[in-house]
């Protein structure tokens, strides 16, 4: 993959000490600032808001230096806070004109989620996004006035956050991005990259992932059971149990894994990943940044950032409880054929036909 280079956004002046503290190689993109400071009146005449400066907050579980961190900040349509941005200008927000984005990274010890929402409660902003199930819970639990979007959850209204998808209620809305049978979907898909596999392993940390794990491990069971694939959990509490997690299913009899919709396994994806070829265990992903980190294979929503929609009508006035939860639109199969290679697999053609992405 080539190197990705990323541009530091323009978060308000509260984030700037944390961020260049935390990161100090970032790219400075001062040079946006200063246009869009000279060139405000254009903006406003293009309909962006005067009447004050609104705050969007955000986020994070991953570290701020991160390489997805950084993705997440260039200005593209994919990347989802730098597609945030361009989706808000395209609607009259202008970055350091009429609204400020607040990052803040909860990467760390299990007191760090608290402090970085307290501290974006300081901050009072219009509306909060959340990158996760955890995030979303936390940030709940710290207020029920402020607009909430969450950019990624699985079972909203299992978890409480929501009364149901068409009709969120609260300050909560967002979007999904697995169902529960997803997990039988994965299992198929590894038992047709794996035809000799006879048992497989579910990669996940219970206090990460919904429903402890259950939310799929209820699917993977049922297609288990009418596949004849026996199925072990291999919950994961801690970076330093997964090789020991993944270890377990690299003597006979032939087993791969799956690795569930998890936070925690998207922070720890270079370690699950290596553990995976060390032991040369085939793994199915829940995403493609599994992939880009050296992995065989993913399936799993497509990424698209919408979340500029909804920040838009939350900043004009909408109640995020009138703004219906949505799900994925498309879902995409990754292979690498390559790591199949150095994993002694030759993925049937038939698999191969259906894969949205090839790599070599």
């Amino acid at each position: 993959m080539p190197a990705v280079r990323a541009k530091h956004p323009p978060w308000g002046k509260h984030h700037a000490k944390n961020f260049m503290n935390e990161r100090p190689f970032a790219v400075d993109r001062r040079g946006f600032i200063r246009l869009a400071s000279a060139t405000a009146a254009g903006w406003l005449a293009l309909g962006a808001t005067p009447d004050r400066m609104r705050v969007v907050a955000s986020l994070t579980a991953l570290s701020l230096d991160d390489e997805l961190t950084r993705r997440s900040m260039i200005e593209t349509p994919t990347s989802r806070l730098g597609g945030l941005i361009v989706g808000l200008r395209q609607r009259g927000w202008v970055e350091g004109v009429n609204f400020r984005l607040e990052l803040r990274s909860t990467f760390g010890p299990s007191d760090k989620l608290k402090a970085a929402i307290q501290e974006l409660l300081e901050l009072k902003p219009d509306v909060i996004l959340t990158g996760s199930t955890i995030e979303t819970a936390a940030v709940l639990a710290a207020t029920k006035t402020i607009p909430i979007v969450f950019a990624t959850a699985n079972d909203p209204v299992g978890n409480g956050f929501v009364e149901s998808l068409a009709h969120p209620g609260g300050n909560v809305t967002g979007f999904t991005s697995s169902t529960a049978e997803m997990g039988g979907k994965w299992l198929q898909l590894v038992r047709e990259a794996v035809p000799d596999v006879t048992r497989v392993g579910v990669l996940f940390n219970p206090a990460t992932t919904p429903r402890a794990g259950r939310f799929f491990l209820d699917s993977i069971e049922q297609e288990a059971a009418t596949s004849g694939v026996s199925v072990a959990p291999a919950p994961v509490g801690a970076p330093t149990e997964i090789d020991e997690a993944v270890s377990r299913f690299s003597e006979p009899p032939k087993a791969a894994m799956i690795a569930l919709v998890d936070s925690f396994l998207v922070v720890n994806r270079q370690a699950i990943v290596a553990a995976a070829a060390k032991y040369r265990v085939p793994t199915i992903y829940p995403f493609h940044y599994f992939m880009d980190a050296g992995g065989l294979m993913s399936y799993g929503p497509t990424l698209e950032v919408r979340s500029a929609d909804y920040v838009d009508l939350i900043l004009r006035g909408t109640k995020a409880g009138d703004l219906p939860v949505q799900s994925p639109r498309k879902y995409e199969l990754l292979i690498n054929r390559t790591v199949a290679r150095t994993l002694g697999l030759t993925i049937p053609f038939t698999l191969l036909a259906r894969a949205d992405e090839i790599r070599e």
